[in-house]
């Protein structure tokens, strides 16, 4: 038997960011979303090097027994990950010169200092002197080994060989200036600060400078046990941290001279393996940013509204709608305002008592927030269970929590060392003298920001048999419960791995009586071992598995025992304008199929360290619709990449004379035509 055997995590993680790249490479995708493609790519790989980089490298921390056992693994990891980095970035530069001189073609161009005519080179000047120079900050010797995270500096070398460093500032700045001429240009931030360095250092002749940019370690160790003020406490205090932790890259411009990149290794307190060779410019994730000038709309996707809920959105009594029926909502295809609106109207609803809900990533400014404050004035009860532990989030998650709490919310933040991740409402409502429970589940986050993003689902239901369930989920969070008694529910990490195995056993069982096993799942990610072994037997038993994963898949075809039944796992994953990110899952069941949707990937960390819950889907026009965009998804052949061992990415095969599918267009489709029915 060899399924021990599975892809590394890490290093496949990098081929789904490979998928990021070949979109951005792709040229049937519209030239300025190529550049936004660039700017995930580039995001990506630096929240790669704040976390996993980072943490391949604390192994130099354990304990010397442990130490010398795990570092020769971590080491050769590490070495394959920063090679493949190595030929991506060069792939990123070839992509980047490619989409630059297509836009050329368009009249955008990116001007360098040497490209510029008398008039724009006087434009700069004044616009340095006007806009940029109050903002350059020259960083002192004193402040030079302690770099923030994330920023870009500019080297600035000269003939003694010292050095000055000044702070970009592309935070408080757009990165990219239009200057005037024919058509649209734009110049570099950078390229002015440049032009202008004399000017910063009037005493000291300059001879070149060079772009740098320090990522540094993103998370937050916090070991001890914690009571919830404390731990919020605790987080709060060590944000700052992440500004001047451990360091993981040191991006410098390739031109820079090795005596230079030397002393900076030197000041900074770094290695070799810190250091990498980039191009002139850093921080390509400003591409998100990048002008989309009047009349580039044929640059641009098409547009794709967000449509109308074919019953919440035209609705007048959105409670009484969800009593007949279960709904269920598809992002970013149809409003997001329709969970605002069912919070806004719960909020002053005199029948309401209670709304109780989660928050993993709360957005800074919202019509959630604002209706959850109407509620508190109008003295409806509130819990709120936050997530303190949300990466990157975690400052506006407590700042929000505070807020609540202080107007009369109970808000309880999570413990250490398991985060509340599942997407849950509940709505307490007093109706003929007997209390009625609206629940909604969902697979993504209560933000409206990324709604508009990612692609995911949400149920609102009153069936009894989900909402007995999820009052005891709420209980559990208000440590009122210690252990659950679930009957529909799966809930991490007390039921979902267990049922989850169980299923999965069944159709292995079904299959060796030679009766159809199928199991469907997309999820994000792929790695959880247990699981994996589960699909490898099921492979062998000649179950029929179907997997649509977005991220890093770590099963390994080749772990397959060659048995007589064996049937191969078929696996792609699908990058398009919007981010996959709802998670089903689908038995055969005997022929009574079984689904599943809700926040938890078939990772560890899913299953068994956070408080994650998936809710069947009992209600057959639901399970029927869901299907429906799940086989959308299955049968992509426009987007969809194929999975294998080698991590080819090789896009889907479409056999001749079918029609292309390209599932997230061809899913906005079919929820128009719906709500085209009722109009």
């Amino acid at each position: 038997m060899k399924r021990n055997e599975f892809k590394h995590r890490d290093i496949n993680w990098l081929f789904f960011n490979e998928r990021v790249l070949l979109e951005a490479e792709n040229e049937s995708t519209p030239l300025l979303e190529r550049l936004k493609f660039l700017a995930i790519f580039s995001s990506n790989l630096d929240e790669f090097f704040k976390v996993r980089v980072s943490q391949l490298r604390q192994i130099k921390s354990i304990k010397k027994k442990l130490r010398k056992k795990l570092m020769s693994k971590a080491n050769k990891t590490l070495k394959t990950v920063l090679h493949i980095i190595s030929q991506q970035q060069e792939h990123f530069g070839d992509v980047l010169d490619n989409i630059i001189s297509a836009l050329k073609e368009h009249d955008i161009q990116i001007r360098k200092i040497t490209e510029l005519n008398q008039e724009q080179r006087d434009y700069v000047k004044e616009l340095f002197q006007k806009e940029v120079r109050h903002h350059c900050e020259i960083v002192d010797d004193s402040t030079v080994s302690k770099l923030q995270d994330g920023y870009l500096f500019l080297t600035v070398a000269h003939p003694d060989n010292s050095f000055g460093l000044v702070l970009i500032p592309s935070k408080k700045i757009a990165r990219f200036q239009s200057i005037p001429g024919p058509g649209h240009q734009f110049i570099y931030l950078d390229d002015i600060i440049k032009f202008n360095i004399d000017q910063l250092f009037p005493n000291k002749h300059v001879t070149g400078c060079y772009a740098i940019k320090m990522s540094r370690d993103a998370e937050l160790y916090l070991e001890d046990d914690y009571t919830d003020n404390a731990l919020v406490e605790k987080i709060y205090a060590s944000l700052d941290k992440r500004k001047s932790g451990q360091p993981t890259r040191l991006l410098y411009d390739a031109h820079m001279p090795s005596w230079l990149r030397n002393r900076l290794k030197d000041v900074l307190n770094l290695t070799e393996l810190d250091l990498f060779k980039g191009a002139a410019y850093h921080n390509s994730s400003d591409f998100f940013d990048f002008p989309r000038p009047e009349g580039t709309a044929h640059l641009q996707y098409e547009e794709k509204p967000p449509l109308k809920h074919p019953v919440l959105s035209l609705t007048k009594d959105m409670f009484e709608a969800i009593k007949s029926n279960d709904q269920l909502i598809h992002f970013p295809y149809q409003e997001f305002d329709v969970v605002e609106n069912f919070i806004k109207k719960a909020a002053v609803d005199p029948k309401v008592t209670q709304i109780r809900m989660t928050i993993y990533r709360m957005a800074k400014i919202s019509v959630l927030s604002d209706a959850l404050l109407k509620a508190l004035e109008n003295k409806k009860q509130v819990t709120l269970f936050v997530e303190a532990q949300a990466r990157f989030d975690e400052k506006n998650n407590i700042k929000w929590g505070r807020i609540f709490e202080e107007k009369g919310a109970k808000v309880i933040f999570s413990v250490p060392n398991i985060k509340v991740h599942s997407k849950i409402l509940m709505i307490d409502r007093e109706e003929e003298d007997d209390l009625q429970s609206y629940a909604y589940i969902g697979t993504g986050n209560f933000n409206a920001k990324t709604a508009r993003i990612y692609c995911d689902h949400g149920l609102f239901t009153v069936n009894k048999k989900i909402t007995n369930d999820l009052k005891q989920v709420f209980e559990v969070l208000e440590r009122k419960l210690i252990i659950p008694k679930l009957k529909k529910l799966l809930v991490s990490p007390f039921t979902t791995r267990t049922t989850f195995t169980n299923l999965i056993q069944n159709e292995i069982d079904a299959a060796k009586r030679g009766e159809p096993a199928r199991i469907t799942a997309k999820m994000n990610s792929l790695e959880d071992k247990e699981m994996i072994s589960a699909l490898y037997r099921a492979c062998e038993a000649g179950v029929e598995v179907r997997l649509l994963v977005r991220g890093f898949c770590c099963f390994l075809n080749s772990s397959l025992d060659k048995e007589e039944n064996l049937v191969y796992p078929h696996i792609t994953s699908i990058v398009d304008r919007f981010l996959e990110h709802g998670r089903i899952y689908l038995f055969e069941n005997g022929g009574k199929e079984k689904m599943y949707i809700g926040s938890a990937d078939w990772m560890t960390r899913n299953l068994d360290r956070r408080i994650e819950v998936l809710t069947p889907i009992l209600d057959k026009a639901v399970f029927g619709e869901l299907k429906t965009i799940l086989n959308l998804q299955l049968n992509d052949t426009v987007k969809a990449r194929v999975l294998d061992d080698e991590n080819t990415n090789q896009l889907v095969n479409r056999i001749k004379g079918e029609p292309a599918i390209r599932s997230q267009y061809a899913i906005y489709d079919y929820l128009k035509a719906k709500i085209d029915e009722k109009s």
